[in-house]
């Protein structure tokens, strides 16, 4: 006889866990059900080396950003572990032996070895770019309307966003905004910036996770996403590395679900999910049991629940049209060590907190970013990969022994194609290209490597379900942000099918460890049993 319970939330990462917190402290009997041995998704610490467990990595997920105050005060995640180390904007040691620091008291001095004017920009760069997120960022808060619709709910809903933006958008305001959606990061920052360092340098937040180069229409906006950060001090661009990894966020949303009675399944995949009558009726696992309730909340790849789980006759052709056509391509592989010592940079010898722990960019100049890119769109992995490093171990000693370190290298590109079969060989060899390159900067650095782990985006799909080997389980582009976050007419959390919601990455709010989807997937459910 199947299990009933009020609620059924398919997917044990963040977002999930969020979302089953929230059922659950509302009053509802909740089970989640995560496919892996474990849950966490992507936002998971693990021990890869059998022989040095010793060593904790953040698996894929490394740095923490956006997620609210009003999550973490409303799970208490705090009292579950919840503790972020602040991590500055960026390093950029450069082949010539200087380097560019994005962040604290030398910001100046740095920028004006390459160019006065553009440490006369900097200030005002950011003060730019804080005031449009500042009006942008509320609109994460809010859930999406429905904008074409002819109902009178749905012209309501679009006339009161438009009644709040009033006071903060004017005809210049407008402008900028447009050009955010629209131009490349290199072309926007062109308006402020000359030297292709740091052109480079700022150009990285709009490029990270993205199939797309910094030359690329539409970058500008995935910079700007990337600069909306509420961690340390409510900084512009404050970024965030959490005590025990990425996994401790996971574990303290687990925890807190618990702590309200949500029940976590593992290794319980989900085959299926039940229809009758255009209503969700539950869902059937891999082993063959059923599970009935009311109420579904899928945290997903769309293309997985809505290609693989779902029989096609129950939903609209064109909502299938739309999500076949979900982009989620990735060149991104992730490079996990574990070091005997701390990298020593030639251009600033010595341990420095800021430098060593911060974001390290592995880069020359913005031409280097492009090419990189545009080799992996040819269908060949970059000659010179880019990574966005960082060493977690500077501020946390929990991931590994007195005197060695972790280093998270986040890296680009290879081709999409390459989400399809495993590229063991040319992995190592991008890697090693990489490390060669690191070498550069900080002479030594290649022997300090004991331990080593890399993931491509064949084993992030076929590990994480992330399809395509896209952390954000779709590309940050104009087509599919907002009302169009996965589909058109679904960007509400809702589905086709009744009592079949939906709280993944993939919906509005989505592209980083944030918690939304989850808490406003909650949200909406309520709204709609009201």
């Amino acid at each position: 006889m199947a299990q009933r319970y009020d609620a059924v939330v398919i997917g044990g990462g963040h977002n999930g866990l969020v979302a089953a917190a929230y059922l659950a402290k509302y009053g509802k009997r909740v089970v989640v059900l995560e496919a892996r041995h474990k849950t966490g998704g992507a936002a998971d610490t693990s021990q890869p080396w059998p022989d040095a467990p010793e060593f904790k990595v953040t698996t894929l997920s490394y740095t923490m950003s956006l997620m609210p105050e009003y999550i973490l005060n409303d799970l208490q995640l705090a009292k579950y572990g919840y503790k972020i180390n602040p991590l500055g904007l960026g390093y950029l040691p450069t082949p010539d032996g200087r380097s560019l620091i994005s962040d604290g008291p030398r910001v100046y001095d740095s920028f004006a070895q390459f160019s006065k004017k553009d440490a006369d920009a900097y200030g005002p760069y950011f003060e730019w770019i804080g005031r449009i997120a500042g009006i942008l960022h509320p609109m994460l808060d809010r859930t999406p309307p429905h904008v074409g619709s002819k109902k009178i709910s749905d012209i309501k809903d679009l006339g009161q966003l438009a009644w709040t933006l009033r006071k903060e958008i004017d005809e210049r305001t407008v402008a900028d905004i447009t050009r955010l959606f629209t131009m490349s990061a290199a072309d926007l920052l062109d308006r402020w910036f000359e030297n292709p360092v740091v052109l480079g340098s700022l150009a990285v937040n709009g490029i990270i996770g993205t199939w797309a180069g910094p030359m690329s229409p539409g970058t500008a906006y995935v910079l700007m996403h990337h600069s909306v950060g509420e961690e340390a001090e409510g900084k512009v661009s404050s970024w965030g590395m959490p005590e025990g990894g990425m996994g401790a966020v996971s574990d303290a949303c687990r925890m807190a679900a618990e702590s309200f009675g949500a029940e976590i399944r593992v290794n319980s995949p989900v085959t299926q999910v039940t229809v009758k009558d255009g209503r969700a009726t539950g869902v059937v696992l891999a082993d063959g049991e059923e599970i009935t309730a009311d109420l579904v909340v899928t945290t997903c790849h769309p293309q997985i629940t809505f290609l693989d789980q779902i029989e096609r006759h129950h939903l609209p052709d064109d909502f299938v049209h739309d999500i076949e056509n979900w982009r989620s391509r990735s060149g991104t592989v992730k490079i996990n060590l574990a070091l005997d010592r701390l990298p020593e940079f030639s251009a600033d010898p010595g341990f420095d907190k800021d430098i060593h722990g911060g974001a390290i960019f592995m880069m020359d100049d913005l031409e280097y970013l492009e090419t990189a890119f545009q080799e992996a769109r040819a269908g060949k992995p970059a000659t010179l990969p880019f990574s966005d490093t960082e060493i977690p171990t500077v501020f946390d000693r929990t991931l590994a022994p007195e005197g060695k370190h972790i280093m998270s290298m986040f890296t680009q590109w290879v081709p999409e194609s390459w989400s399809k079969e495993p590229h063991d060989a040319e992995l190592k060899a991008y890697a090693n290209r990489l490390y060669d390159r690191f070498d550069v900067v900080a002479p030594g650095f290649k022997d300090s490597i004991l331990h080593e782990q890399i993931i491509g985006p064949h084993e992030m799909e076929r590990d994480f379900g992330l399809i395509g080997g896209n952390i954000f389980h779709g590309e940050l582009t104009v087509d599919q942000l907002f009302h169009m976050r996965p589909a058109v007419g679904y960007a509400d959390y809702r589905t086709p099918i009744r009592g079949l919601y939906q709280g993944s990455s993939a919906t509005h709010a989505g592209g980083g460890v944030t918690g939304m989807p989850g808490h406003h997937v909650v949200r909406e459910i309520r709204r709609d049993k009201a």
